[in-house]
């Protein structure tokens, strides 16, 4: 009977053994995934930045994706000075936060009209905001192009901040009304107790619980507006209001290119994008686990 006993307890622990080797097995292969995973992800941007400091024999010679045998930090100073990128630094800038703010404050208060206001219409309302995803962006060049002209507005920033914050706004409010559709009413008649009016509920409950919310369509719109080209290219002309996008596009000559200084520019083109997204990535993994737990 003890031998029996042992005998079983033997291979219990062999079985154990053999989880355990397995389940380690399977960690080692999850890790070396994820290391190739990330070398993928971040090679391209090792690559750029490498780019951004040769000249032309060693981008086209051997040394392609080696480090710079001549580290060429003058590109970065003709791309901001003879290529004019911190003009066009600033436009995008301006640009970006302009389109970013209307559309936030144009998305909150539509969906806040739509989903938390009783009246005639809202469904009817939404589904025409909606019709904004179906639209593509660059097939309405033409006709955006003869209202801006009709108004007066192009060679301006307002021809680039209009169109864009336009065309994101029906992605902000699908958004927007996720959220906002999943917080109880019950607070806002327990604010009009308290004494709030509309824009009372507005500001002091509805705004500080949709914080991850707007953080996803600030880092969404930016990236729609930052790398546009076909609108910043056809409604500014002019030198001075030119975007990064068009700015990066005109280094490149007819006949014969440096592309240092160009690898320079798109550096400096990407780094505010990596940046907002480091900062606002937390809250768009909040907004993620938020929406997921609300499902």
């Amino acid at each position: 009977m003890a031998e029996k006993t042992s005998a079983s307890s033997f291979s219990l622990d062999s079985g154990k053994y053999e989880i355990q080797k397995t389940s380690k097995v399977g960690q080692v292969l999850v890790y070396i995934g994820l290391a190739i995973w990330t070398f993928v992800n971040l090679f391209p941007i090792y690559w750029m930045f490498t780019f951004s400091l040769k000249d032309n024999k060693e981008i086209f010679g051997e040394n392609v994706a080696g480090l710079p045998k001549h580290w060429l930090w003058s590109n970065y100073t003709r791309a901001l000075n003879t290529g004019h990128m911190l003009v066009y630094f600033k436009n995008s800038i301006i640009v970006a936060v302009a389109t970013i703010l209307i559309t936030l404050i144009a998305a909150l208060m539509a969906t806040y009209a739509i989903t938390r206001l009783t009246w005639k219409g809202s469904k009817a309302m939404n589904g025409f905001f909606m019709l904004g995803l179906t639209i593509p962006i660059h097939a309405s060049i033409v006709p955006i192009y003869v209202q801006l002209s009709k108004m007066h507005m192009l060679n301006s920033y307002w021809a680039l901040i209009v169109p864009y914050a336009a065309f994101s706004l029906a992605m902000a409010i699908l958004i927007c009304t996720g959220f906002m559709g999943d917080i109880p009413k019950d607070l806002d008649e327990a604010a009009r107790i308290d004494g709030c009016g509309i824009w009372g509920i507005f500001f002091k409950i509805i705004v500080p619980l949709m914080r991850p919310a707007l953080a996803t369509i600030g880092i969404y719109t930016f990236l729609q507006c930052w790398n546009e080209l076909m609108f910043a290219n056809i409604f500014n002309s002019k030198d001075e209001l030119k975007t990064l996008p068009v700015g990066i596009q005109a280094l490149s000559g007819q006949y014969t290119t440096d592309w240092g200084p160009i690898g320079a520019a798109l550096v400096v083109a990407t780094f505010p994008t990596l940046l907002v997204y480091v900062f606002l990535s937390k809250k768009i993994q909040e907004s993620f686990i938020a929406g997921a737990v609300k499902g």
